[in-house]
C-alpha cells in the first residue's frame, strides 16, 4: 500500500493528566525547505528537548514546526497548618505591646489572618522527573500523529488539483502536437506568402522552397519537447500515487516543465503554437506553486 502524499501545512492539539499535573501541547507546521523545528517548553521541562526532536524528526521530513509545551501543576486540596514559631513570635509582641500601651487585647481571627501565622500545603510538591517524561512524550505522540493525520488530509485535496494540473498540461502538448502550424506543407505555404510579399516567388526554384522549407520545419520542431513533457507527466503522476515525501522531487520534475515549455515557446514558429506554449507556462507555475505545500 502506497503512502499518502502529505502537506507541510498543519495544526494539532494533545492534552495529558495525571493526579500531580496537567500536560497540553501544541504543534503548527508550515511550507519550509527543509525540517525547521523551533521548541517553546514550560520551565523545568528543557531537559526534555532532545527526546521531542528526534520524535519530530521521525515522523516528519520537511517543513517549519513549532512546538509548544505548557505544564501546571495540580493541586490536591491541600491541608492547612499553624506556623507555631510565627504564632509566638506575634503573642510575645502582643504581650510586650499590652504592657506599654492601653488597648482591646486583639481577636484570635486577626491574630491567624496576619501572614505567616497559617500555612496551606497545596499538595503540588516536587514533581517525579520520569513521570514528567513518560506524560510528556506520550502527549506528545499523540500529538504529532494528529499533525500527521491533519497534513495528509490536506495533502489528498492537494493531491486532486496536482493531477488535475496535469491533465491540462497533457491536453495542452496534444494541441501544440496536432497543430497545422507544425507541418511543412504549412510552413511551405506560409513562407511562399511571405516571399510573395517581398518579390515575385516566381524567381525561386520549387526546389529550393522546398529545401528552405524543410529547414525551418527542422529549426522549428518541437517534438523532442512534447516527448519530455508527456515523460514528466507520466513520472509525476507517479510519485503522486507513491505518496510519502515527495515534494522536493516533484519540484524538481515541475523546473523540468518549465525548461520544456521555454524552448517549445523559443522554437514556435507560428502565433497559435506561441499562445500554447504560453498556456503552458501558466498551468506549469499553478503547478509548481502548488508543488510547493507538499512534504
Amino acid at each position: 500500500m502506497s503512502a499518502a502524499l502529505s502537506s507541510m501545512t498543519g495544526f494539532a492539539r494533545a492534552e495529558r493528566q495525571s493526579p500531580a499535573m496537567r500536560l497540553r501541547i501544541e504543534i503548527r507546521s508550515v511550507n519550509g525547505r527543509g525540517l525547521d523545528m523551533r521548541l517553546r517548553l514550560a520551565s523545568g521541562l528543557d531537559a526534555l528537548e532532545i527526546p521531542l526532536r528526534q520524535l519530530l524528526s521521525k515522523s516528519l521530513s520537511r517543513g517549519s514546526v513549532n512546538l509548544v509545551a505548557t505544564l501546571d501543576r495540580t493541586a490536591r486540596g491541600g491541608a492547612v497548618r499553624v506556623n507555631r514559631q510565627a504564632l509566638q513570635s506575634v503573642l510575645a509582641v502582643l504581650e510586650e505591646l499590652g504592657q506599654s500601651l492601653e488597648a482591646a487585647p486583639p481577636r484570635l481571627d486577626g491574630i491567624l489572618a496576619l501572614p505567616g501565622v497559617l500555612e496551606v500545603d497545596d499538595g503540588a510538591g516536587e514533581l517525579d522527573e520520569e513521570d514528567v517524561a513518560g506524560l510528556l512524550l506520550a502527549c506528545a505522540g499523540e500529538a504529532v500523529d494528529k499533525l500527521q493525520v491533519s497534513r495528509r488530509q490536506e495533502g489528498a485535496e492537494i493531491a486532486v488539483v496536482l493531477l488535475a494540473q496535469l491533465d491540462a498540461i497533457s491536453a495542452l502538448a496534444d494541441r501544440a502536437e496536432t497543430h497545422p502550424a507544425r507541418s511543412r506543407d504549412h510552413i511551405e505555404a506560409r513562407l511562399r506568402d511571405q516571399l510573395a510579399a517581398l518579390r515575385d516567388d516566381a524567381a525561386l526554384p520549387q526546389e529550393r522552397l522546398a529545401q528552405e522549407a524543410l529547414l525551418l520545419a527542422t529549426k522549428a520542431d518541437i517534438q523532442e519537447e512534447l516527448d519530455r513533457l508527456r515523460a514528466h507527466i507520466v513520472a509525476a503522476r507517479q510519485l503522486i500515487a507513491a505518496g510519502g515525501p515527495v515534494g522536493r522531487r516533484l519540484d524538481f520534475l515541475a523546473q523540468e516543465f518549465n525548461r520544456e515549455a521555454n524552448t517549445l515557446c523559443a522554437k514556435a514558429n507560428a502565433v497559435e503554437l506561441t499562445a500554447i506554449g504560453l498556456d503552458l507556462k501558466a498551468a506549469i507555475d499553478q503547478l509548481r506553486e502548488q508543488v510547493q505545500n507538499i512534504e
